[in-house]
């Protein structure tokens, strides 16, 4: 539901006071951009877009839109691939970036203070020289905002020993939705209830994030870097659980497929043998001592899983060209087809074999092709699926696709997202994944953060369901793709009286 017209230029006009002229987007070219994020599916314009400098910007903007009942929706870059950036109902779409500035950075405490707007190469590139990084680094990170990545608790290639961004937040301070500010941390344990844990991931529902405190993590001593080609892509699924097997957690191992490898060699010709089916880019590091020997049992694993070729980084610039081709996947992807969906989804690393083959079937029964990178050392999936935007049938047979990949995930002990989120893309699957008993505690616990709903309505949890359905504690087996849209979801979650 919109704000009406007349709202609406009442709240350009005192947010102009607030953060100057240029600080309010209003007209409908202007509106145009911030329709959708990563995910283009869905797209809804917000009534009004405005672009704070500061927490006590922040707050005002929240105050002023509670007292007019418009909802709000906090966004970063807009990198997202679920549609959580997506203004659903339009309302005031409020903009991170300006709140860009890395505020403090305490080697001593390993600790780093930023506003939420900093991109994460931002502070990579900042903390150069200083022994220290910061250890979530998403593939997105020469885009993405590190106050996006801590709504979506975000992964990346080397989640898999380090941990994902809700591993390397120490605390936060945030606006709540009736416009006071909280402050939680920074603290290692702090007694009391884990606000902090619970704001992290929980993709703008609950409060709007206005600064935060990382941990930094010391540099390694040394890398040891490889790249496996294998002739079947499940010989190199079986090789990754089997390095994790012989109890070695490299810092990442990552996938990608014969469909990915054709267009990134296209687009950036880094020399691979065309005719593989998988390449898979493994990295160790640690102290020098000891990683002579684990690149040797790594590499004895991969021939063992009949690796054609094993490529070793001997430089610096040989790890970084190998690194490039990874982080430089998705954006070959244009080469392939005018318009994709990249998915993602969590399985446990046997069932990575299990679930590859599903992949194929789902791409064959829906005639959709589907090519896939992966970081595959903690089982997180990224089927990208290929489409033509423009084609309605192509379009249904892409969700319904989409769809049977996350159930599968289910299916194999996994879950329907890792690190990109619900927004409103996954919306049909969260009464899979979670009982209705489940979904209303989360319901209550927002409830308790945002009485109105205003705080990105329609996103991460589904419409509440009738009362005579709450008590029936067994999800739908198998609804229909795409069967709640999420301006759907919207529209129910607010026939319960909210704006």
């Amino acid at each position: 539901m919109h704000a009406g017209w007349a709202a609406v230029s009442v709240l350009a006009r005192k947010f102009r006071r607030i953060v100057g002229w240029d600080g309010v987007l209003s007209t409908p070219s202007d509106l145009a951009v911030y329709e959708c994020d990563g995910y283009t599916l869905e797209k809804h314009r917000p009534d009004l877009v405005v672009f704070p400098r500061s927490t006590a910007e922040v707050v005002e903007i929240v105050r002023l839109c509670g007292q007019y009942r418009v909802p709000i929706l906090a966004r970063g870059a807009g990198t997202s691939l679920a549609g959580g950036c997506t203004p659903l109902g339009g309302g005031v779409l409020v903009a991170m970036t300006r709140m860009n500035h890395i505020l403090q950075i305490d080697p001593r405490n390993r600790m780093a203070v930023v506003e939420p707007g900093v991109l994460n190469v931002q502070l990579a590139r900042a903390l150069e020289g200083t022994g220290l990084h910061f250890a979530p680094d998403p593939s997105s990170q020469t885009a993405s905002t590190l106050g996006g990545n801590v709504a979506t608790n975000a992964g990346g290639p080397h989640t898999l020993k380090y941990g994902v961004t809700g591993n390397h937040v120490l605390g936060l301070e945030v606006v709540l939705a009736d416009g006071s500010c909280l402050q939680l941390g920074p603290a290692l344990d702090p007694p009391g209830y884990d606000l902090l844990g619970l704001l992290v991931g929980s993709e703008g529902t609950l409060a709007i994030l206005t600064k935060l405190w990382l941990r930094l993590t010391p540099n390694p001593q040394d890398y040891r870097t490889l790249r496996a080609v294998f002739a079947d892509v499940e010989d190199a699924c079986n090789a990754i659980s089997d390095i994790i097997g012989q109890g070695i957690i490299p810092a990442a191992m990552e996938l990608m497929d014969q469909g990915i490898l054709a267009a990134v060699e296209e687009a950036y010709h880094f020399g691979f043998p065309l005719d593989a089916e998988a390449v898979v880019i493994i990295e160790v590091d640690g102290l020098s001592a000891g990683l002579d020997e684990q690149l040797a049992r790594i590499v004895e694993v991969c021939r063992r899983w009949n690796a054609r070729q094993i490529l070793h980084a001997s430089s610096a610039e040989e790890r970084t060209q190998l690194w490039k081709c990874r982080k430089m996947a998705v954006g070959a992807v244009g080469r392939l087809s005018p318009s994709y969906c990249i998915q993602d989804g969590v399985v446990p690393r046997t069932q990575l074999p299990r679930i590859v083959r599903r992949i194929a079937e789902i791409s064959r029964q829906h005639h959709i092709r589907i090519v896939n990178v992966a970081h595959a050392g903690d089982g997180n999936i990224h089927p990208i699926l290929l489409f033509d935007q423009d084609n309605p049938e192509e379009v249904r047979r892409a969700l319904a696709a989409s769809y049977e990949l996350l159930a599968a995930c289910l299916e194999c002990g996994g879950s329907i997202t890792a690190e990109h989120g619900v927004g409103v893309e996954k919306l049909p699957l969260m009464p899979r994944q979670f009982a209705p008993a489940d979904l209303e505690a989360m319901r209550r616990v927002r409830e308790a953060f945002d009485p109105e709903g205003l705080l990105a309505p329609g996103k991460l949890l589904p419409a509440k369901p009738p009362p005579d359905q709450l008590a029936d504690a067994t999800p739908p087996a198998n609804p229909p793709a795409a069967s709640l849209t999420g301006q759907q979801s919207f529209s129910l979650y607010h026939r319960g009286g909210l704006p």
